[in-house]
């Protein structure tokens, strides 16, 4: 197909209506030209096809589909291939259904607990949110079905989403708030990106030139098409010329008309409309010429697999005595609501009617198992009765699990949580449950942190977050033992609200947020700090141990243009087999930037049996060293020690290694009459042309301190040199007695 032809046969008005959708879900056909039209549909973890009447949020109903774990989940696999393999499973589904992009992944930083849209959110680390989305992407576009990565960029939370400002440094944007973006688009191509409704330092995502062209297109080589997120254009001519290609979803012609007026005043290049009709048309057609509809969709088979995914994605926080896992001799009290009726995913646009669902209580069948409700989740409440009963059951068991969490009320798409707690009716049963019997586990159903007043009164605590559909099968594997648990946090828990770095500032003000934490986001805040946490980022606990030994690195000094290899010996030093998930986190030493105390720049899910010990390698290229300088607007890593230090967390890293990195590219320093001694005395060049300075400076202070015994006592040798090593080049004029033109030469041979 010769789309530049094609394109050239349209009329600008068929060109301007092309740029919208023609509905909720379809892109526009030309009829007159054969052009077809395509449908999107929502995701990321399953498909939320309307066929009726749209309204975006699902009030109307949608096809019977398959819902797997939620991002929030699958980022705690730290697992490549799982996201893999549920990205072709949804790219089937879509071919079956004959959608052309699925509108996902999410890969917005977790900045704070409170983001209502957190569980569709990976992770509050860039670099393991950015290997999930790519590993996620390859999988649906094998099936030649794209995918939509959303929302670009600085989408953080919920409150104004539409309107409120992101105000956020260029550092800060770079090394937290691109990454996860930036990796896929260069690695996983995804056929279309979706801009957020926010803006970024004042100027909408929508018409934001520099992030649409000049970072995602010139930089970062994206090809495909830019849609707008639904309803969050604001100037639309503006933002054709800004790279918005497709705007949804229909504005009902208001826009299209809004168009043709721009480009007939000569305030918008007709150019800019092509190009846009070319983006879109070449992601049509990629996909029509390579449409399956008969693609088989076994719903059956993919609830299995919705199941071994959420296996994978559960995280062991606590277990105490080895109370898991259990017996399945045991007499067992499943307690709460979620135990019958699970939360499993998130409210708004990526909500699934599923065809079916799994609770614990159904997967436990044929087992020796106690229920009682605990608490009605629709009331928000536990009845007396209620407790009665979960403490009947509890003192009845062997071992009491409770089945607790947020409900969908408490976190959804639209609106930010307020705060951070669990609800009561569910904190009072679980202490009620745990004083009755001291065997006392807790199964989180959540799509973010929680705070855990009872923790120190359960023995387990199991982190399930939104599971899927067949969450309870994948539940009962993991309590009773048939699955390990190998999950590990993608995110920090802190203690309490108030601990987390952004709190001060998270919802802003009408007008904007501030994003005043800079790079110190989750771990590098709390590690910096040296903060408690509840559980640090990458914990997560097994049913055996592991060992970490024998660290070694391919060369103890490079270059930033070589590649350091990595490699570390994991060994399973339990009784059963099971998956570790090794992580390597590189750290500043000597730097002269504020850095944080280490960032996870790789990490490896190893399958052990018992004894058995395997080697794991990484490759560490410059990014794995560089900071975003804002001098360079560029990449840069100062020359000096880095820390490589690998173990199964943050805070768990047993073998540490030193590397040095030699930088081959020089910062440009500019010298002025304001630029202080110490900074200048850094550079072994620099020192030669100011040494008259110092010279000058250093005759002074020895007049005075032998001319004066008060100063003797008062000034010692440590106050000279730092009162020296802070002296701005100008203080020679009043201290050193040197002329101006003296000061003047020595600033040109500086910069010379």
């Amino acid at each position: 197909m010769d789309i530049k032809a094609l394109v050239a046969q349209m009329t600008l008005e068929e060109k301007a209506g092309l740029c919208s959708g023609a509905d909720f879900w379809h892109t526009k056909a030309v009829e007159r030209l054969g052009i077809p039209a395509t449908m999107v549909s929502d995701g990321p973890h399953g498909l939320r096809k309307q066929d009726q009447a749209a309204d975006h949020l699902g009030v109307n109903d949608s096809i019977e589909a398959v819902c797997f774990p939620a991002a929030c989940a699958t980022a705690a696999s730290f697992d490549r291939d799982l996201l893999r393999r549920m990205g072709e499973a949804i790219g089937d589904s879509c071919q079956h259904e004959q959608l052309s992009v699925v509108l996902g992944p999410a890969v917005n930083i977790k900045r704070s607990p409170l983001c209502g849209r957190n569980f569709e959110y990976f992770s509050e680390d860039p670099y393991l949110t950015g290997e999930a989305a790519a590993s996620f992407i390859e999988g649906v576009q094998s099936r030649n079905v794209g995918t939509s990565i959303k929302h670009f960029a600085a989408n953080n939370q919920e409150h104004r989403r539409m309107s409120s400002s992101s105000d956020v440094d260029e550092r800060t944007l770079r090394e937290i708030y691109f990454p996860g973006f930036e990796t896929p688009v260069k690695r996983a191509k995804p056929w279309t990106v979706m801009c957020s409704y926010n803006r970024i330092n004042g100027v909408y995502a929508s018409e934001n030139r520099w992030l649409l062209t000049d970072v995602l297109r010139n930089e970062w080589g994206f090809d495909g098409y830019v849609m707008s997120d639904w309803g969050a254009v604001s100037n639309r001519p503006a933002g054709v010329a800004a790279g918005l290609d497709l705007e949804m979803p229909s504005s009902n012609g208001v826009n299209d008309k809004k168009i043709v007026e721009a480009v007939k005043a000569g305030k918008l290049a007709e150019a800019d409309v092509d190009l846009a009709c070319e983006r879109i048309l070449n992601i049509v057609y990629r996909y029509v010429e390579n449409a399956k509809p008969d693609t088989p969709w076994d719903m059956e088979a993919q609830h299995a697999l919705a199941a071994d995914i959420a296996a994978e994605c559960m995280v062991l926080l606590k277990n105490e005595d080895a109370i898991l896992p259990l017996s399945k001799a045991d007499s067992i009290a499943f307690i709460g609501e979620f135990a019958q009726k699970p939360r499993f995913q998130g409210g708004g646009s990526s909500h699934i009617h599923c065809f079916k669902t799994t609770s614990a209580l159904e997967a436990a069948k044929g087992l020796n198992i106690i229920y009682a409700q605990g608490y009605d989740v629709a009331a928000d409440a536990a009845t007396d009765d209620m407790i009665a009963e979960a403490v009947a059951a509890a003192k009845a068991a062997k071992v009491a699990v409770v089945f607790a969490g947020l409900p969908d009320a408490y976190e959804s798409e639209g609106y930010d949580r307020s705060h951070m707690r669990m609800p009561e009716c569910q904190v009072k049963l679980i202490e009620a449950v745990a004083e009755a019997n001291p065997n006392t586990v807790v199964v989180l159903h959540n799509g973010s942190p929680v705070e855990m007043p009872w923790l120190d009164k359960v023995k387990g605590v199991l982190e399930a977050y939104l599971g899927g559909q067949a969450v309870g099968i994948a539940l009962v594997k993991v309590l009773f033992g048939d699955v390990n648990p190998c999950g590990h946090l993608p995110e920090s828990f802190p203690i309490k609200l108030e601990d987390n770095p952004s709190y001060l500032y998270y919802s802003g003000e009408p007008r904007g947020t501030e994003y005043r934490e800079g790079v110190f986001v989750g771990y590098r805040y709390y590690d910096k700090k040296k903060m408690d946490v509840l559980f640090p980022f990458g914990h997560g606990l097994s049913y055996t141990s592991f060992e970490y030994s024998n660290l070694r690195l391919s060369a103890d000094c490079i270059r930033d243009t070589d590649a350091l290899t990595v490699t570390v010996t994991v060994k399973n030093t339990g009784s059963r087999a099971g998956k570790a998930v090794a992580q390597l986190y590189v750290g500043d030493v000597e730097g002269d930037v504020i850095r944080p105390v280490r960032e996870l720049k790789g990490y490896e899910k190893v399958e052990l049996q018992a004894g058995e010990a395997k080697d794991v390698t990484f490759t560490l290229d410059k990014r794995a060293f560089a900071y975003w300088n804002t001098t360079l607007h560029d990449w840069h890593v100062e020359t000096g020690d880095f820390t490589i230090e690998v173990g199964a967390s943050s805070r768990d890293l047993p073998v540490c290694a030193r590397v040095r990195v030699e930088s081959t590219v020089k910062v440009p320093v500019h010298y002025d009459a304001d630029s202080v001694f110490m900074d200048i005395m850094k550079d072994p060049k620099a020192v030669e042309a100011i040494r008259p300075l110092i010279d000058a400076m250093n005759a002074t202070f020895r007049h005075e301190y032998d001319q004066d015994s008060a100063a003797k006592e008062a000034i010692t040798d440590d106050m000279n040199d730092a009162m020296m090593n802070y002296m701005p080049l100008r203080g020679v004029l009043s201290f050193g007695g040197l002329p101006g033109e003296v000061l003047e030469e020595i600033l040109r041979k500086l910069n010379g």
